[in-house]
């Protein structure tokens, strides 16, 4: 396995503080010996605002254009780009915990875990932070437990997807990022989730932004009908996912 780990950050219309914390939070990673970090910084449209923004002077940033596509597929694009063994999504708008990656790569030195998440905390517009609650305990998850919790509990994950970091080869087996509009990083997580066992970190590994114009707040995400068949087509996915490895 290639001792780099791939960041992807999708980026459409960006609050620089924000973005600027992002990066902060990625530079201060500390890797386990011969690990390094690239990020893969997408742009959802060709403004060209994210080169803008962030050190151009930083050789671990690797900037790209493309037009607009939405989340998922200036996700993807991102996924193209990676060269590391691992990748990791990090929002725009969301700020990495101490220590995450050096944690992420030690989990997946394990050659029978496929994927990692770990504990988020919200991070809320005065600065404090909150517990989200319902993990499971620190340790792997087998095969199809995050799907059969999520149907349990109404299509809310016992996971964040947020912190979710796999192996770059079975994000690419099953197509990346799930081609929905919202909840695509759910689709990934589950999709992963029912062909190979995971890991689950217990101590915070993201703060994720919350704040009004962060797209998960926005009535669109929530609408009923469209809500419905995006959980549909997750769930129909895992099935038949996990015919073919059970």
């Amino acid at each position: 396995m290639s001792s780099l780990i791939s960041i992807i950050t999708p980026v459409y219309d960006p609050r620089p503080a924000f973005l600027s914390a992002a990066y902060d939070s990625l530079a201060e990673q500390v890797l386990p010996p011969g690990w390094a970090w690239e990020w893969i910084v997408q742009e959802d449209g060709e403004s060209g605002i994210a080169e803008r923004l962030l050190p151009g002077d930083d050789p671990r940033i690797r900037f790209a254009r493309g037009r607009r596509g939405g989340v998922a597929i200036t996700r993807n694009l991102g996924l193209s780009r990676a060269a590391g063994a691992l990748v990791k999504n990090l929002d725009q708008d969301d700020v990495l915990t101490p220590g995450v990656l050096a944690r992420d790569v030690e989990a997946l030195a394990d050659p029978a875990i496929g994927w990692v998440t770990s504990r988020a905390l919200d991070l809320l517009p005065d600065g404090t932070t909150a517990g989200v609650g319902g993990e499971p305990g620190p340790g792997p998850i087998p095969r199809r437990t995050v799907v059969e919790r999520w149907r349990a509990n109404g299509h809310h994950l016992p996971v964040h997807p947020a912190t979710l970091c796999l192996r770059r080869s079975l994000a690419v087996a099953l197509g990346g990022w799930m081609a929905v509009p919202g909840s695509d990083d759910t689709g990934l997580l589950i999709a992963a989730s029912t062909v190979v066992t995971g890991w689950f970190t217990g101590e915070p590994g993201l703060l994720y932004r919350r704040w009004p114009g962060q797209v998960s707040a926005g009535e669109a995400h929530s609408e009923p009908v469209e809500r419905a068949l995006r959980m549909r087509l997750i769930s129909e996915r895992a099935d038949e996912l996990a015919a073919l490895f059970d």
